[in-house]
């Protein structure tokens, strides 16, 4: 059993930066980012694989969204710059076995952190 925890969200105007963190309690191997606001699916955001030698970033936050990992600390981050209204959202921190966009590939999920973007 790994247990996540994210932290780092907050509100922030449009145009801001913020960068969540996720801790997890053990080894894991692919971890990602997933996003959900009110009415809408769980949505992928990003993920890296073990060795941070592969990300994947969902087509709506490339290049404004940059996830990393710190093996070391067992974190990972989702640095996010250049928000936007439409990114305001539920941020979820997940863990599993296998690298993917899909959320059932991932075994283990953080209870989330509000990201609130407006003017």
């Amino acid at each position: 059993q790994v247990r996540l925890v994210e932290s780092g969200g907050g509100s922030v105007q449009p145009g801001g930066s913020l960068r969540l963190s996720c801790v997890a309690s053990g080894r894991t191997f692919a971890m990602g980012w997933f996003r959900q606001s009110p009415g809408n699916e769980r949505e992928f955001v990003a993920a890296v694989n073990w060795n941070h030698s592969t990300t994947y970033n969902a087509d709506s936050v490339n290049g404004r969204f940059t996830i990393s990992r710190d093996n070391a600390k067992n974190t990972i981050y989702l640095q996010m710059d250049s928000l936007e209204v439409v990114d305001t959202a539920a941020y979820y921190c997940a863990a599993g076995r296998t690298f993917g966009p899909i959320a059932s590939l991932y075994d283990y999920w953080g209870l989330g952190t509000q990201v609130t973007v407006s003017s």
